[in-house]
């Protein structure tokens, strides 16, 4: 019997595949002294308290001051974050987590005070605050923060709300130790008869196991251990959902949804016309998954058979250095600057790059003001998907780059509706390349088959996802309660609409409503697919246009959070308030299946 590949131990990774967090804080040591450097810090908001409304110096003080301590703060909680992401289990690292969380939430505290003293501040005054040239770098702060008139609370009220900020993320936090730290899932055998550690990661590569026995085993075994968590994940679901309500209910928004979108000053328009422009095109859809259905030869078809390459490929393996170089080449249209800054960052631990035991799972880009924007991966070189998610991330990091570089503090943390434009618009540059330069007509139907893949997770799935939030957060709403049956029944309705008649649903399918991470960040997932939409747009003209376009695309990344998002995508040359770039994803959609339908 072949022994199962473990996965290392977070002392046995070699350090120069993991990232290099100095530029933070050198050591531990250092990360304390900041703690509490940033803890002593906290009194010396009252000396403003009581006194914005006095003169515009005195708010541009106090401005500053809440500048530089976030600053701070910022660098201390991402230390803290990484290092635990590094090791779920390592309660050293969780407790550093939950040290700042306290300290972070006493700040809040101690600058609850602010937003509703300026809101009492007479119309004259703020109306001269605004002209006074003392406060330029912060009118656009102090006004988007106008905006929050009607839904900020008075100054005891707002210091009760921040006093709850640790507990208020508790089911989310719930959720993650049971999803990356106690969840266990076992062993199965590869299609070459390994032992192979079933685990977050490893069970998409298993997916795409041309042997339908491993991909039907590895579905059925992942989902059991969710089965048997069902009514815990149900609750913390349940729970995450009414926390969102409360928050929307107690600030005066009509809804968690709008409580949401108002953030971002996006209409509900946006949100609705994204599922609706979805929903006309799902026809498209089921053709593709019939499509793929008789390209694998198979008499049903089920989502344990989505991931697979219909095309029959030797299975490929793309080392790290190679993704990195492949990846660096594919965005040359962005100009050698972006190219040569971005090929020295992922080469000089940026990227803490595979898998160990209780490493956090997916991927991330957690960026900050200071320090590397760093990557967190659990790289396979036997998956192209991790070259495509590396691609993702990277797009992130170099929108935080070119951010810090260009925009004060204030300013440059973007929302992460632009956030997804950057990132998936790497992925259609990358696709793009490989298409190109495809071999043969085998290699072509590869990629555009990935392509369809990547536009049916992003675009379709994720508008599902967003669906699903919208209507268990009304059910919510309505007084009604969110048990674990109608959360399997409402998400199984789901299922039968994107996936179509033709599809079968495994009964176990319905719990993927209880596994997504995101949907602890509630109405956050709809970004992803409006993201994909207006990076087809920007891409094809970065492509396809000149230096023009490609300068107006670098110049969206310099922008940071200076403006709302729809006002930067505007300024970079699409407009998501119109219908247009969701359509026009869709009917690339339906080219690439018409392609795709030829070549198999």
């Amino acid at each position: 019997m072949a022994k199962a590949k473990k996965v290392p131990l977070r002392k046995d990774v070699m350090v120069e595949d993991t990232w290099d967090l100095r530029p933070l804080f050198p050591n531990d040591k250092a990360w304390h002294a900041a703690l509490k450097e940033l803890e002593g810090q906290i009194p010396r908001f009252e000396k403003f308290r009581g006194k914005l409304g006095t003169s515009a110096k005195v708010l541009l003080d106090c401005y500053r001051f809440d500048v530089e301590l976030n600053k701070l703060a910022e660098r201390v909680g991402s230390y803290a974050f990484l290092k635990a992401s590094e090791d779920v289990a390592n309660s050293t690292y969780q407790g550093m987590v939950q040290r700042y969380t306290f300290v972070a939430t006493r700040a809040g505290e101690a600058a609850s005070f602010i937003a509703p003293e300026i809101q009492a501040i007479p119309k004259k005054t703020i109306d001269k605050y605004l002209k006074d040239p003392k406060l330029k770098d912060f009118r656009y702060a102090l006004e988007k923060l106008l905006r929050y008139r009607p839904h900020i609370l008075s100054e005891a009220e707002e210091r009760v709300l921040a006093m709850q900020g640790e507990v208020a993320g508790t089911a989310g936090k719930v959720f993650g130790q049971l999803n990356d730290a106690d969840l266990k899932f076992g062993t199965v055998k590869d299609e070459k008869g390994r032992k192979v550690e079933l685990t977050q990661s490893s069970f998409r590569s298993l997916l795409e196991s041309p042997k339908r026995e491993v991909r039907k085993t590895a579905f059925h075994q992942f989902y059991k251990s969710y089965a048997d968590h069902a009514n815990t994940t149900a609750a913390t679901l349940s729970s995450s959902v009414l926390q969102d309500i409360y928050q929307s209910r107690v600030r005066n928004y009509p809804s968690a949804l709008e409580g949401s979108l108002f953030h971002d000053n996006v209409p509900v328009a946006v949100y609705d016309s994204l599922i609706q422009a979805v929903h006309e095109n799902l026809k498209t859809v089921y053709r593709y998954h019939e499509v793929r259905r008789r390209a694998l030869g198979l008499k049903r078809i089920h989502s344990y058979d989505l991931f697979v390459p219909i095309v029959e490929m030797k299975r490929m393996h793309i080392p790290y250095a190679e993704a990195v170089s492949t990846i660096c080449e594919s965005l040359k249209p962005l100009g050698s600057e972006y190219c040569r800054t971005l090929e020295k960052g992922l080469n000089a631990r940026w990227v803490d790059r595979y898998e160990n035991q209780g490493k956090r799972s997916g991927a991330f880009s957690a960026g900050g003001y200071a320090g590397p924007p760093y990557i967190l991966m659990n790289y396979r070189g036997d998956v192209i998907d991790s070259m495509f998610t590396l691609a993702h991330e990277a797009g992130h990091s170099m929108h935080t780059y070119y951010s810090a570089k260009h925009q004060p503090f204030q300013y440059y943390d973007y929302t992460i509706f632009v956030a997804e434009v950057a990132s998936t618009f790497n992925e259609q540059l990358l696709g793009h390349y490989l298409q190109e330069r495809a071999q043969d007509k085998k290699m072509r139907a590869f990629l555009i088959n990935k392509e369809i893949d990547e536009l049916r997770g992003t675009l379709v799935r994720q508008t599902m996802f967003a669906e699903f939030e919208k209507i268990i957060h009304a059910i919510a709403e309505a007084g009604e309660p969110l048990t674990l049956e109608r959360i399997r029944a409402e998400y199984k309705q789901l299922l039968d609409l994107y996936f179509g008649p033709e599809f079968t649903i495994d009964e176990e399918l319905s719990l993927e409503s209880m596994r997504i991470p995101h949907f602890y960040h509630a109405f956050y997932v709809y970004k992803y697919a409006t993201g994909i939409s207006a990076a087809i747009a920007l891409s094809q003209k970065v492509l396809h246009g000149g230096s023009k376009d490609r300068d107006a695309y670098l110049r969206f990344l310099q922008s940071g959070g200076s403006k709302f998002p729809l006002e930067l995508l505007r300024d970079a040359g699409v407009d998501m308030e119109r219908p247009e770039p969701v359509a026009t994803a869709m009917r690339r959609f339906a080219s690439l299946v018409d392609e795709l339908e030829e070549l198999v």
